[in-house]
């Protein structure tokens, strides 16, 4: 799969007051853009993954799966702040000719969402068919909805919410500290605070799992006293994350998901969901301490014409990634529905 690049030379707005004097958006594309424009789907993805949904989610993107490119044209995006190729901290500011660095302005969902828009539109992309998305991804999902209600047919949000718990605030602003405290992460270079991007890995896997897929994956059979199991997981996620991110992106993206609230502005949380015209599905994992289930029901709630369901896994909010199968089976589910409901109106009429 081939990364493209658009390049937006005009300013843009943040909701900070802040503004980028330019914006490249990095993004893959599969399949074909049919002769009607209505297949669509957009993918959306979550806060440390990149515009290639075939290397995150391969068991339901690409030839012969859910979202097979022979049906489809799939579209996504890598969101600004990222280091994957779009606009973010390691990017040249072109005001000075440096990288941003600490100085790269802070971005919030609806900054993000405002940049897969410019991208739609270069695209010539008048109706996205699925809207789909998974934890950070799905928050992008549901802002873009309640912004753009006439665009998207059917909306699929993944262990997501409304608004980002103090919870889960909680959990980023610790991994901000850990990358703080990293002395590195006050120089000017492209790799500080890879010390404490390691160590904010391992804070968040705490977040992903939970008790039982520690104890059931990382569990030691022997009478050891020390080089546990669970500590050289703990150490292996890390230094996989740093040989792949960056943390000036980690900071403001997990910065970003903190800002979620589709209340700003809007009355209330029902009110701005209520807004939502989409077919909605929304899917929560049993298991998920992160983003619980307690979170889907208020989007379910909320959205007219949407549904619940909870999937069971040993693996927290990693479900969302690693569920594939089950994902695939309320997908199918959720458009047998669709389908169905239509042929009924058809009949009635």
């Amino acid at each position: 799969m081939t990364l493209k690049k658009y390049t937006y030379t005009k300013t843009i707005q943040l909701e900070s007051g802040r503004v980028l004097n330019g914006l490249t958006i990095a993004y893959t594309t599969l399949g074909k853009l049919n002769a009607t424009k209505s297949n669509v789907v957009w993918i959306t993805h979550a806060l440390t993954a990149n515009a290639n949904p075939q290397e995150w989610w391969s068991g339901l993107v690409g030839k012969s799966k859910f979202f097979d490119p022979e049906k489809y044209f799939i579209v996504c995006a890598n969101v600004i702040g990222s280091c994957y190729g779009t606009t973010g901290p390691l990017s040249v500011n072109p005001d000075t000719g440096n990288p941003y660095h600490h100085h790269f302005p802070g971005v919030t969902i609806r900054d993000l969402v405002a940049g897969l828009d410019l991208l739609r539109q270069h695209l010539g992309i008048g109706k996205i068919h699925t809207l789909v998305g998974g934890s950070l991804g799905g928050q992008q999902a549901v802002e873009w909805a309640i912004q753009q209600p006439k665009l998207i047919d059917h909306l699929m949000l993944i262990a997501t919410n409304a608004q980002h718990s103090s919870w889960g605030k909680a959990f980023n602003e610790s991994q901000r500290l850990a990358i703080q405290s990293d002395r590195t992460w006050y120089s000017y270079s492209d790799d500080a605070g890879s010390k404490g991007l390691k160590a904010a890995r391992s804070i968040a896997l705490l977040s992903y799992r939970n008790y039982e897929t520690y104890a059931a994956t990382q569990l030691d059979s022997d009478d050891r006293t020390d080089q546990f199991a669970a500590s050289g997981y703990q150490n292996y996620q890390g230094e996989k994350l740093v040989n792949r991110f960056n943390a000036f992106s980690y900071w403001h993206l997990s910065k970003a998901m903190d800002s979620h609230n589709v209340a700003r502005g809007r009355k209330s949380v029902a009110h701005a969901l209520s807004l939502i015209e989409a077919k909605t599905l929304v899917i929560a994992i049993s298991s998920d301490i992160l983003f619980p289930v307690s979170e889907s029901k208020v989007l379910a709630e909320g959205i007219p014409n949407s549904q619940l369901s909870v999937i069971n896994s040993l693996y927290g909010h990693d479900g969302f990634l690693i569920e594939t199968d089950q994902l695939q089976h309320e997908f199918q589910q959720f458009f047998a529905h669709q389908n169905k409901s239509i042929h009924k109106l058809k009949l009635a009429i």
